[in-house]
């Protein structure tokens, strides 16, 4: 077995949606090669959010969010992937905050498309002391493209809450997008952009959707060891991010 490893720091302002700041991450088409594991850390730091309860939720504000994510890839189309979410804050210490379970199949390399497809799902619990949404489930398509020293890539992420206060609203919209260039040995500049635009049926007023960008540095040490660096901007609340994967 060929460990492979990637750890991952953000300094978060306010949480996002989706994995709600646990995890940051704009995923490329390619699976975990077969019998390889890979190993990721993420960790992020809320140092403005949430000041008080609301709705039975812990503050967010001056808390670590701490991630391991654990793949395994059993054929070169198909990786399952593991979560373990944790929080540390003044007021509750660090606690287990759940886990989710992640499928991926992929398009061969084999069958020659001018593009990398692929298609993750995401299905697991988080504790109603902080989310809403305890059981959720995520559709996540990956469509990528290398253009020389050009990196794009996009997810257009479909999000669904199984039980809680957004459960009712039905297929929450969440483009990721990230654009990046190579510009020395192992070194490439970019940015990526997260949003939550409200259902399907009909997006949340713009005052009201989550957006936030960030421009990133990707140092590649190899195939086993990657490295990412990111300053957050938010578009329609105020947010700064400092990341590291």
């Amino acid at each position: 077995m060929n460990p492979m490893h990637r750890a991952a720091l953000a300094l978060l302002a306010i949480a996002l949606r989706g994995h709600d700041g646990y995890e940051i991450q704009v995923y490329a088409s390619p699976t975990v090669p077969p019998k390889a594991t890979m190993m990721e850390l993420h960790s992020n730091f809320v140092f403005q959010g949430v000041k008080d309860h609301v709705d039975g939720v812990y503050p967010t504000e001056h808390t670590w969010h701490e991630t391991v994510e654990i793949t395994h890839g059993w054929t070169n189309w198909f990786e399952t992937g593991f979560y373990i979410f944790t929080a540390a804050g003044k007021e509750f210490g660090w606690q287990y905050v759940g886990s989710h379970f992640r499928p991926r199949f992929r398009i061969p390399p084999s069958w020659h498309w001018p593009v990398g497809v692929s298609i993750s799902q995401e299905i697991g619990w988080a504790s109603r002391k902080f989310t809403t949404n305890p059981w959720s489930y995520e559709l996540r398509p990956i469509v990528d493209k290398q253009l020389g020293r050009w990196y794009l890539g996009f997810n257009p992420v479909l999000e669904k809450s199984l039980h809680g206060e957004d459960a009712r609203r039905g297929w929450l919209f969440s483009p990721n997008v990230k654009v990046s260039a190579t510009t020395v040995s192992k070194v490439a500049l970019g940015f990526e952009y997260y949003g939550n635009l409200g259902p399907l049926t009909g997006f949340d007023p713009f005052k009201n959707q989550e957006q936030q960008i960030i421009p990133t540095v990707d140092l590649n040490f190899g195939p086993k060891w990657e490295f990412n660096f990111g300053v957050g901007i938010g578009i329609t609340v105020p947010l700064n991010t400092l990341w590291l994967s």
